[in-house]
């Protein structure tokens, strides 16, 4: 068993909702309400759900790019373990050195007026490599190892592809010899020829650097091809986490299913009837009583409807958010 590089304990992050002329605070969206888990060095943990469940939010909020609401996050480096939350300015910024992001964008998050140089080496400037022709060996070394041709490194962001830009992106989380990547949805914008690229590399980088990724993502299929352990998000908690295998042969929770049923299957003889779920995503400023996924759920009893399910070990590594789960037998995904 690896040892625990991240553990996320009870992490929340609301926003508030404001009204009037003053602002006043009437509520909050519970973006990310209580979640917790724990991340294995050199594993892969996704984070699925649909748009809006929190799933990005977690991962800048562990990150401190959104300051938390509550929780605690501890990351364990050189056999002590820091808490991210308490961590001031100068703390985090020795900690950014080992916890980095991909972002979904590969368009939006590279500055247009900078070159791919100045780019990928920002990183080692901001922490305190001031050396151009040190900054540059490693600039060519990352471009290298993301698959750019370095001697590309002084054109700008619009002369490459959608992939290359990713792969620029990536070039630049490496740049401080990380030890966790956060990469959230960083294939969704891309081609599906060029996912596949990216998601090898991105494989071949964990083997070959010992990386450990938190992958945020609503693609099932991509999911499955990298992952190691899922989690399942809705309405800012966790519902189900399990390894991928166990998971995609059989979900526990029918909010897991409903998710595998949407997800498109190459293979027309594989192809099952759709399972359309009734309803709207809750809304996290107002969640409903009980399970929140209740108003949708098929299988939905009157305790649903009044009491919140607790995340509950099930099997060896499976917890599931449900009152039934034990008793439901729900379909996987083929394939």
């Amino acid at each position: 068993m690896a040892e625990t590089l991240l553990e996320v304990v009870d992490l929340k992050k609301y926003f508030p909702i404001t009204s009037g002329l003053f602002d006043k605070v009437v509520g909050h969206v519970k973006a990310v309400d209580g979640v917790s888990f724990a991340l294995r060095s050199g594993e892969c943990l996704a984070l699925v759900g649909e748009s809006g469940s929190g799933k990005t939010t977690v991962g800048r909020t562990l990150l401190r790019a959104y300051q938390p609401t509550g929780g605690r996050v501890s990351f364990h480096l050189n056999g002590e373990a820091i808490d991210v939350m308490d961590a001031d300015e100068e703390q985090l910024k020795g900690l950014r050195r080992h916890m980095q992001m991909i972002f979904q964008d590969p368009y939006a998050s590279l500055n247009p007026r900078m070159t791919v140089f100045e780019i990928v080496g920002e990183p080692l400037l901001v922490h305190g490599i001031k050396d151009g022709a040190q900054r540059e060996k490693r600039v060519r070394q990352l471009m290298d190892q993301v698959g750019l041709n370095p001697q590309h490194m002084r054109r700008y962001p619009h002369a490459f592809s959608g992939g290359q830009r990713q792969r620029i992106g990536i070039a630049r989380a490496l740049a401080l010899h990380p030890r966790l990547i956060v990469a959230d949805e960083p294939v969704s914008a891309l081609d599906v020829s060029v996912q596949a690229q990216i998601l090898n590399l991105l494989q071949n980088l964990q083997d070959d650097l010992g990386l450990t990724y938190l992958f945020i993502a609503h693609d099932l299929s991509v999911v499955r091809h990298i992952a190691d352990r899922v989690a399942v998000m809705y309405v800012g908690k966790i519902v189900e986490e399990a390894p991928v295998d166990a998971l995609f042969s059989r979900p526990r929770h029918p909010y897991s299913e409903a998710l595998m049923a949407a997800a498109p299957v190459a293979d027309p003889a594989q192809r099952q009837p759709p399972l359309l779920l009734q309803g709207e995503v809750a809304d996290p400023s107002n969640p409903p009583a009980g399970c929140p996924f209740h108003p949708r759920c098929r299988h939905a009893t009157p305790q649903c409807k009044t009491e919140v399910p607790t995340l509950q070990s099930i099997e060896t590594d499976h917890a599931v958010s449900c009152h039934r789960a034990e008793e439901l037998h729900l379909s996987g995904m083929s394939g």
